[in-house]
């Protein structure tokens, strides 16, 4: 980075120094606080401009500027990129800061622009402004982070209603509903209301460490249950769960659990539900409301910005809705025959041997 020059007033007085009170150029740059380079920088340029002080004391900062440094006075500024778009263009699968500048160079032909270290340095300024946080990069229809959140509703019938919700990682677009509880089914139904909501499937869910969810859970290698790998597999994604005990590998859900408790669940803390179907009615346009709400420091809403960026990344559909499906490992009795929640299934006769069946 070149720089800073000096403000007219700082060079009249190093003029004044030299070329009135003869001071050496040592002096003056003592004097005066700057470097001996500067002092001979702008003497130079006076003797080479045919000035001396008796022509420069009359005359004002600007035409002095003018005299001496004619290519200040005449600097076209670069033309600027929108960071705030660049911010977003960088979800995207594939795009990086190279890119974006030879685009942003082609967009201003025969205009002075910014060089890329400058277009990356000024980049991250405008980074930094943003909400202090481990920096994460979530790419465009990468991963769906879900969750339940903390308070729950109340129900006319005395019962109350858990609250889940989802969030992509790009976006942040938001899903939430009402479940009955917190068991494996809850979690299904709501993982697969969101894939549905969205209108696709991302390449990984991430949860939390529940054990309705991660049947093994652990640091390197967890396992998730067989009726959640049975419904990734159905949908064609992963499920990854975060770290145990690090909220902050799923803080975009995090994030939304409190957008949600503040925007939709506050505003129903008054309001009388009778039941599940109703609460998810009264949920609904409240959470379209969410969504459309504009980013406080960003273009566009959680709405717009996952349909331009998220929707067009996510994987298509099944054609069937997943069903539910419950896994068990039981044993093989001599008839043939295994026993589930008090009913007798019969199997193949050469399971007879194979004690462990699922």
């Amino acid at each position: 980075m070149p720089p800073p020059l000096l403000r007219t007033h700082m060079i009249k007085s190093i003029l004044h120094h030299a070329l009135s009170l003869g001071y050496s150029q040592r002096r003056c740059a003592q004097a005066l606080g700057v470097s001996k380079g500067v002092v001979a920088k702008y003497v130079t340029a006076a003797t080479a401009a045919g000035l001396d002080w008796s022509a420069i004391e009359p005359m004002s900062e600007q035409a002095l500027e003018a005299r001496l440094v004619p290519a200040r006075s005449g600097e076209v500024a670069p033309a600027l990129p929108d960071f705030a778009v660049m911010h977003r263009e960088l979800s995207r699968k594939g795009v990086t800061l190279m890119l974006l500048w030879q685009e942003y160079q082609a967009e201003h032909l025969g205009r002075r622009t910014l060089q890329y270290s400058q277009f990356c340095e000024r980049y991250r300024r405008y980074a930094k402004t943003l909400k202090r946080s481990m920096r994460q990069v979530h790419r465009a229809g990468e991963k769906l982070f879900v969750d339940f959140a903390g308070p729950t509703l109340a129900l006319a019938d005395g019962t109350r209603a858990n609250v889940f919700v989802s969030a992509m990682g790009a976006s942040h677009y938001t899903y939430a509903a009402a479940l009955p509880g917190q068991k494996t089914t809850d979690w299904v139904t709501g993982m697969t209301g969101a894939l549905h909501f969205m209108g696709g499937a991302p390449e990984l869910i991430v949860p939390d460490n529940p054990r309705a969810v991660i049947a093994q859970p652990d640091r390197y290698e967890p396992r998730v249950g067989d009726t959640v790998l049975d419904f990734a597999e159905h949908y064609g994604c992963s499920v990854l769960p975060a770290r145990p005990y690090t909220p902050q590998d799923k803080a975009s859900v995090e994030s939304a659990v409190q957008v949600v408790e503040r925007w939709i669940l506050a505003r129903l803390r008054h309001t009388r539900l009778a039941n599940l179907p109703a609460a998810n009615r009264a949920i609904l346009p409240l959470l379209a409301e969410l969504n459309e709400r504009p980013f406080q420091k960003l273009p566009g809403s959680r709405a717009s910005v996952f349909a331009a960026i998220d929707a067009p990344a996510l994987n298509a559909l099944p054609a069937t809705r997943y069903e539910y499906a419950r896994f068990k490992t039981v044993r093989v009795h001599v008839d043939y025959h295994v026993e589930l929640e008090g009913h007798r299934y019969s199997v193949p006769p050469l399971c007879h041997n194979r004690c462990p069946v699922t």
